[in-house]
């Protein structure tokens, strides 16, 4: 199961033809099964396959990964804001508002739920699987992001996909250099929780 042949078909499954056919209009009954099986199939290659240990890093360089997500978590608000302000202005902040409870709730479900499950299939186990494959480090980052940004084509939104490809340009870059499912967990969640404080929520397809 480590030939590369074998690899590339899995990769074109599990992150091209699956997330595609998400965006097809068929039983969500269906598409349940086939996510739910595609992950339950992920967890079982990292746990059985990669033999890989579900543990936090004791080395992780706490400072350095604080100042640098913060530096970008500043710009993604000034832009966010700015965005929200001149598109839809009566979005900005009103789900914190208006519906505090709600928002935290999500917020919470959100980070466990969503995305913690994304980054060990998008990062995690993709980087462990696929790493080899590519010769080139930054073309190999650009097609996880331009893979993470397609796994979202079921909102049919362009300005999502557009969101998803820089967020996941960013999450890639975080995972390469410190090798911590745990750490752009926390990044993602922060921009992911931003956005849907911000007002972005109902184009995330958040609840409002």
């Amino acid at each position: 199961m480590k030939s590369v042949p074998y690899k590339l078909t899995e990769l074109f499954i599990l992150f091209v033809l699956i997330p595609i056919s998400f965006a097809i209009d068929y039983s969500l009954i269906l598409k349940i099964i086939i996510g739910v099986l595609g992950f339950g199939y992920v967890l079982f290659v990292l746990l059985k396959i990669e033999k890989l240990r579900f543990t936090i890093q004791k080395n992780i360089q706490w400072k350095k990964f604080w100042k640098t997500t913060l530096l970008k978590f500043l710009i993604i608000a000034i832009f966010t804001t700015c965005f929200v302000w001149f598109t839809n202005k009566n979005s900005l902040f009103t789900v914190v508002l208006n519906k505090p409870k709600t928002w935290l709730f999500f917020l919470v479900i959100y980070t466990l739920l969503s995305v913690y499950p994304q980054e060990l299939l998008f990062r995690t186990f993709f980087f462990k699987r696929y790493k080899s494959l590519f010769k080139n480090d930054y073309l190999f980052l650009f097609i996880n992001a331009v893979l993470f940004s397609l796994g979202h084509l079921f909102f049919n939104n362009t300005i999502v996909i557009a969101i998803t490809f820089i967020g996941g340009l960013l999450f890639a870059f975080t995972f390469y250099k410190t090798k911590s499912t745990f750490l752009v967990s926390i990044e993602h969640a922060i921009y992911g929780c931003w956005l849907y404080t911000v007002g972005m929520g109902t184009m995330l397809g958040f609840p409002a």
